[in-house]
């Protein structure tokens, strides 16, 4: 007999999570983004092609599309339309665009790596590399990244997307970032933890009763917050770290940042504080309530997948 849970059970566990920090509305608005189809979104490569140069191709391919107002490089595809047909396109051979949900588009844009300077980088989880290679553009020149990523398969992986996308300026490392050494020091930091997905889910995918479990919300709060704890130990005065999921439970995101500020506060590694996140045309994204008002917790929908994500500043 199979141990497997089957989807009833799945979705009771599931209800029974989301009943301890949401309302009944909220909750049904979570469901409904559970059982929705997302069209495909992609992203100019700014690093090897232009938002028209983008735009022209799907017009010229009959690919209809749409903008959010919170992205020019951002392209939202007809829901008619799936990956293979950009896969055979040549912009996308070409590294022209990249193929990237709209939530994880957000860190990297929230991040202020436009602020001019040189900035040095840390991406402490970066496999497959949608948002080092976005920040590489988004920084232009100014910006070095350090990418870390343990897994073989996975960093192989990372280095042909950074090659391919143009991405020069990044520098790998096959570690695990929990592991760095504490003379590093970063001016930011993305820390796109591993997590749960709990904002990701699909009840329409057979695998999912196996593999949500409270063994794997466990499991991936406390390596959050080892990672987080080593993030604010790299990050330097003045520095900002930007703190992100594809989850949407309290446990794996504002909890984990709570607890970490209060064990660097003991530890004597100077002040943090929260900061508000800017980006226009941000009040687009379906939001969930947050006990922290400076974060985001966006709601799984039709277009974005359930994700978190909040911006932490070093003073001392």
């Amino acid at each position: 007999m199979s141990d497997t849970p089957t989807l009833e059970q799945a979705l009771d566990f599931i209800a029974t999570l989301l009943q301890r920090h949401y309302a009944d509305e909220d909750i049904a608005r979570i469901l409904e983004g559970y059982v929705a189809r997302r069209p495909v979104t992609l992203r100019a490569n700014r690093l090897l092609a232009t938002r028209d140069e983008v735009a022209e191709a799907l017009d010229s391919a009959g690919i209809a599309y749409e903008g959010v107002p919170w992205y020019q490089d951002a392209f939202v595809l007809d829901p008619n339309v799936r990956e293979r047909a950009i896969w055979e396109l040549p912009i996308y051979e070409q590294g022209k665009v990249y193929l990237q949900s709209l939530s994880s588009m957000l860190p990297p844009l929230l991040m202020g790596l436009q602020d001019g300077g040189r900035l040095d980088v840390l991406d402490m989880c970066a496999a497959p590399g949608g948002k080092t290679t976005q920040m590489a553009a988004l920084g232009g020149g100014n910006v070095h990244i350090t990418a870390c990523e343990l897994n073989a398969g996975r960093a192989d992986k990372l280095e042909h997307n950074l090659a391919k996308q143009g991405a020069r300026n990044v520098t790998v490392m096959r570690c695990d970032a929990r592991k760095l050494d504490d003379f590093f020091r970063f001016d930011r930091i993305l820390l796109d933890a591993p997590c749960s997905g709990s904002g990701t889910l699909s009840i329409s995918d057979p695998r999912m009763p196996g593999r949500f479990t409270s063994a794997l919300v466990e499991n991936s709060r406390l390596r959050q917050r080892a990672l987080l704890a080593k993030a604010l130990k790299l990050l330097k005065p003045g520095g900002k770290l930007l703190y992100s999921t594809c989850s949407i439970l309290p446990q794996e995101n504002q909890n984990v940042i709570a607890n970490a500020l209060v064990l660097a506060r003991r530890a004597g590694l100077g002040g943090f504080e929260m900061r508000p996140l800017q980006l226009a045309g941000m009040d687009a994204i379906p939001q969930l309530p947050c006990s922290m008002p400076e974060a985001l917790c966006v709601c799984p929908d039709a277009r974005y997948e359930g994700f978190f994500v909040a911006l932490i500043e070093r003073m001392s």
